[in-house]
């Protein structure tokens, strides 16, 4: 079985908790089959009230998110700044230069 995404999973979870709302708010008569019509109409705009509600919401996230992810982004490179690495690292030897600390061949 694999894994549903993380989106999928709030996804569902968002609209499983404004089901379980909108049921608890509205229907108030188990005794009957169908929805009366008085349930049906209050189910219809305690569904459409949460999506804009959800869709305003994720307008102002969308909106704010490249603010925040530039914040984070700048906060991370002035953390790892000053305990980076140098400027100009000096080359390493490379397999025809003797390193220092290694004797010359031959002596």
């Amino acid at each position: 079985m694999t894994r549903a995404s993380p989106q999928l999973r709030d996804f569902l979870l968002v609209y499983n908790r404004m089901t379980e709302f909108c049921f608890r708010h509205c229907v108030c008569n188990l005794n009957y089959r169908l929805l009366t019509g008085r349930e049906e109409s209050c189910l219809d705009s305690c569904a459409a009230r949460l999506v804009r509600a959800n869709h305003r919401l994720m307008g102002a996230y969308v909106g704010l998110m490249p603010a925040l992810l530039q914040r984070r982004a700048a906060e991370h490179e002035a953390a790892a700044g000053p305990a980076g690495l140098p400027d100009s690292p000096e080359p390493a030897p490379g397999p025809a230069e003797p390193s220092p600390a290694a004797p010359a061949a031959g002596t």
